[in-house]
């Protein structure tokens, strides 16, 4: 077959989109998928030492794509797996039992998001003001402390404790058991760095270890909310039913995980990669201070410049077509989320990060069947955190390298040192 758009690797085989290594060493490719949407935005990609998959870039077809789900399938799994992961998943190993609300498809997806839908509404979600700004509010007394002046590591200080501590309230974790669950959430989502991956040479072993783990840690909760009912989310999960029968320990247990996984790394790397980029564009944060209307728009626009999730997998149902690409039934398509909100056809000035951008059809919640179940109390969580960042802080400079995880699929940052100066 001739080379072309979507044939053979001309541009790339895809392993620069999928590698967690690459995106340490070399960050997000945002050069690669802008010459993907231009020259080939349905692209066959064939890394070695991971699974092949149709690279999809741009913002249409994306959403297209999600909005088929009796074509396009979220079941087989979500992440495009390297040989690694395929071993363990073959084994039985580990988490591989379990699913998630993210790797169903309707009726079960609907039957199971319907367990916590309501909970998640905007005026459901007014609950937790209260908490969600003294948690902003707390943060940045600290760093003021006394003088007003300080130093610390924006992303793990200030991105990661914020989510932390709110998820942490919803779901039912002590103020003990929150180090031991950014652990094991870190261990889950970045298990090729080699600072936050669980200790062990033996892939399969970590994997198992893992999951007993976390297993472990819900459990507590699962059985103390069955046994004393409280109003929180967590409640609503433990006793939750599907079809009249309560729902079983895997399902149970996956609700809570990838409510807190999703929920903490995601907004985390959204807080801290807003950071980085006012780091470079100072005069953004003037705007915020003097333009505290834009907090709504700029919350938007951080979700569209980070896009904390990186992509997602499908898998055709049946033969069709993509963008006149022929897309054979079993093959997996990964759509880039980060790549659709540079896209220019739906963009203006696509590359620049703008508090006041409006309109803004990002995709950083997704779109469609798997739209973002949390999408509003992320959102709240970042305006309160930006509202206290715009009334609060006076200046910021970076006082060294950012680093940036081993991690493909939820992308983000490592380290952010930076000095600051707060009005106390």
């Amino acid at each position: 077959m001739p080379e072309g758009p979507g044939n053979g690797n001309r541009i790339t085989d895809g392993r620069e989109l999928v590698d967690p290594v690459s995106y340490a060493e070399n960050g997000t490719p945002h050069d690669l998928w802008t010459r993907l949407r231009q020259e080939s935005p349905v692209h066959r990609c064939t890394p070695a030492g991971f699974e092949p998959f149709w690279a999809i870039t741009k913002h249409a077809d994306i959403s297209a794509i999600s909005k088929q789900p009796a074509l396009f399938s979220n079941e087989p799994g979500v992440v495009v797996l390297g040989d690694h992961q395929l071993k363990a998943r073959a084994d039985g190993n580990g988490l591989g039992a379990m699913k998630t609300i993210i790797e169903m498809d309707p009726p079960d997806h609907v039957a199971y998001r319907k367990v916590t839908s309501a909970w998640f509404t905007p005026r459901s979600i007014t609950r937790l003001d209260a908490a969600i700004e003294e948690s902003a509010r707390r943060i940045f007394d600290d760093l003021a402390g006394t003088g007003g002046e300080g130093v610390c590591d924006w992303a793990t200080e200030v991105a990661v404790r914020h989510p932390l501590t709110i998820l942490s309230t919803v779901l039912g974790l002590t103020p003990e058991e929150e180090p031991k669950v950014l652990e094991l959430t870190n261990q889950l989502f970045a298990a090729d760095d080699p600072d936050l991956r669980r200790e062990g040479d033996d892939y399969d072993e970590r994997v198992v270890a893992l999951g007993t783990e976390i297993y472990a840690l819900f459990e507590r909760i699962i059985e103390d909310r069955r046994a004393h009912p409280t109003d929180d989310l967590a409640t609503v999960i433990a006793n939750a039913e599907i079809d009249g029968q309560q729902m079983g320990p895997l399902e149970t247990f996956g609700y809570y995980l990838i409510i807190f996984t999703a929920g903490h790394d995601t907004t985390k790397n959204a807080i801290a990669g807003m950071m980085q980029e006012l780091l470079k564009n100072p005069e953004e944060l003037a705007k915020l201070r003097a333009h505290p209307e834009w907090i709504d728009s700029a919350v938007e626009e951080i979700v569209r410049w980070t896009a904390p999730v990186n992509y997602m997998k499908r898998t055709a149902l049946a033969d069709t077509e993509v963008r006149g690409q022929k897309i054979a039934k079993g093959d997996f398509l990964a759509m880039f989320y980060a790549s659709a909100n540079r896209d220019e056809e739906v963009f203006a000035d696509p590359f620049a990060f703008r508090v006041d951008r409006n309109p803004n059809p990002h995709l950083g919640f997704g779109i469609g069947e798997h739209f973002c179940l949390g999408a509003h109390m992320a959102k709240r969580s970042l305006r309160a955190l930006v509202a206290e960042m715009a009334n609060r802080l006076e200046s910021v400079q970076a006082t060294g390298e950012a680093s940036q995880i081993h991690s493909s699929f939820v992308v983000g940052l490592k380290k952010l040192p930076v000095s600051y100066r707060i009005t106390p």
